[in-house]
């Protein structure tokens, strides 16, 4: 039965399975468009949803139990929701929420295997109703006749049967997508996205039975001969990245941008949206429920698309893609800047100043932070030959360090500076200068964020330990270079406290980050107390947005 263990089992092999078979998935991307990073995308989906069941694992840790395999589903199915990446990663979280509407409720009288057989029917089902105007020959079909083979295993099998008729299923559909679709016809290759659901399927497969057969190998992905041209049986090969032509009227007639963002809604609203994103561009997949969203589509007026989200609701999380591939097609190709900056950040008012800088902005919420992945495709979405990467928070040196590695196997020259703060990495980027030779450059942008002490202004969650003594929920907590220094219950107090306390061993430059809610006149009030009290110190304040602190404090 699909328990938690098998959930997590399954995650872990669908991960192995995509990373396995990214970089062929990503060479045969030839629909919608042509933008080459359909495994990727698909990866980043699939991390996004395991580490979220890993975190549902870690909160039981202590008492030496499972999640419920509810939990764990639903886990899966959010996390794949919030880290959806492209077309194809949207559709995938659709796929999987669908799935957890079955899995997630009363176990069936049944029993798993039609249980199993009705939540692949159940997903696919969801996944045509995101998409805005579905089309066959796509991983829609491949989803359907999965269901459609799990269906037909349930009598007298039981759902290790139903989940490897699920996979053969999905393959013999995946074989037949270029004779359905004429974009893949003409290149000779597969269905993208459905490649990855087979691959994704076959690790289903596998962690129900244990085994590793069906997800083991590498995924077929292109055939020697378009199907619609006849043949028995052609020969399944895997095709060179330069081999597979993308269709010209996917790419120079298409929209410019690909914009995805995470919105909290009613359904009133995201139907509203719908219609108003048909009318701006195509592609367009809008999944989630229960006020939580995720909107994914192509346009020409990015700005547009954002502000139909704002209007529905609350947008976060916004990514806009240009399409390199779509001005390739017309002739026009962007070279390679010659270095870029990538920055993580906790608020959209830091995103806004770090983008107005110049910055590729990779932004995160409380608790979800960004996998390596995902700073690998910032890295790349920078396009430079040169990459500074400021993680901005002392927990992601290591996810960081990774995607640096990543980066480089792929020619990008890519240096992490170690901040370990917001305000630092505001230091280090007010000190950048694409002029200067890079190691010139990192070492005075490393220079500059060492010499910024950072505090915070946080409130805490329940009843702990600190430096400072013991704390209880609800009280301001003021902490100094990552160490609670100061416990209150006033939130300007504290705040002063802090600041006396860091201008102490002397300062230049205050920066107050204010987060969301933080009131203004309080940030008046902190620059007036370090105008009087600390002579011959500027101060500047921003409106970071952030929602997990109150305020961030940088003394340089």
């Amino acid at each position: 039965m699909l328990d938690a263990t098998a959930v997590r089992a399954w995650c872990e092999l669908a991960l192995e399975a995509l990373g396995r078979n990214r970089e062929r998935i990503d060479a045969i991307n030839v629909y919608p468009v042509a933008d080459g990073d359909t495994g990727t995308n698909l990866y980043l989906t699939m991390e996004s949803a395991a580490r979220a069941v890993e975190a549902a694992f870690d909160g039981h840790a202590a008492s030496g139990t499972a999640p419920c395999p509810a939990d764990a589903v639903r886990a899966m199915a959010h996390g794949a929701l919030i880290g959806a990446r492209g077309n194809s990663g949207t559709i995938l979280a659709q796929l999987l929420r669908g799935m957890t509407e079955v899995l997630a409720g009363a176990p069936a009288a049944s029993g798993p295997a039609p249980e199993l057989a009705s939540a692949l029917r159940r997903a696919a089902a969801s996944a045509y109703e995101a998409v805005a105007h579905p089309v066959e020959g796509t991983v829609l079909t491949v989803a359907t006749a999965a269901a459609d083979a799990a269906e037909g295993a349930v009598l007298g099998g039981d759902v290790v049967a139903v989940a490897r008729a699920a996979h053969e299923g999905a393959r013999k559909a995946l074989d037949a997508t270029p004779g359905q679709l004429a974009v893949l016809g003409r290149a000779g290759v597969v269905d993208a996205g459905g490649c990855g659901l087979v691959a994704v399927l076959g690790a289903l497969a596998d962690a129900l039975s244990g085994e590793r057969t069906a997800a083991a190998g590498g995924v077929r992905i292109a055939v020697g001969a378009p199907a619609s041209r006849g043949g028995t049986d052609p020969a399944m090969v895997v095709t060179e990245a330069g081999g597979c032509g993308a269709d010209e009227h996917a790419t120079a007639d298409g929209p410019a941008f690909e914009v995805i963002y995470l919105l909290e809604a009613d359904d009133e609203a995201v139907a509203r949206l719908r219609t108003r994103l048909d009318g701006l561009g195509d592609s367009l997949v809008v999944v989630g429920g229960d006020g939580l969203w995720n909107v994914h589509v192509h346009v020409d007026d990015a700005g547009a698309a954002v502000e139909a989200g704002i209007e529905a609701g609350r947008p976060y999380r916004i990514r806009i893609t240009h399409f390199a591939g779509a001005e390739a097609a017309r002739g026009a190709a962007p070279e390679r800047a010659e270095r870029a900056v990538v920055a993580v950040v906790p608020g959209d008012g830091l995103a806004g100043l770090c983008a107005a800088a110049g910055a590729t902005v990779v932004s995160v919420r409380p608790g979800e932070p960004p996998a390596s992945g995902e700073l690998v495709q910032a890295i790349r979405q920078a396009h430079a030959r040169e990459v500074v990467l400021l993680p901005n928070d002392a927990d992601l040196r290591h996810t960081a360090a990774a995607a640096a590695g990543q980066a480089r196997t792929e020619g990008v020259r890519v240096a992490v500076i170690p901040t370990r703060a917001a305000v630092q990495g505001i230091a280090a980027l007010a000190v950048h200068e694409a002029g200067r030779t890079f190691d010139e450059d990192v070492v005075a942008m490393t220079s500059a964020a060492g010499a910024t002490r950072y505090g915070e202004l946080t409130v805490a969650e329940r009843q702990s330990w600190t430096m400072a003594g013991v704390c209880q929920a609800g009280d301001v907590l003021g902490l100094v270079d990552g160490d609670v220094a100061v416990i209150g219950t006033d939130p300007a107090a504290t705040a002063l406290d802090v600041l006396d306390r860091m201008l102490s061993a002397g300062g230049e430059m205050v920066t107050l980050v204010c987060g969301e809610g933080f009131p203004r006149a309080l940030a008046d009030r902190l620059e007036r107390h370090v105008r009087e009290r600390h002579l011959a110190v500027d101060t500047v304040v921003y409106a970071g947005g952030q929602q997990s602190s109150l305020l961030l404090i940088g003394v340089e």
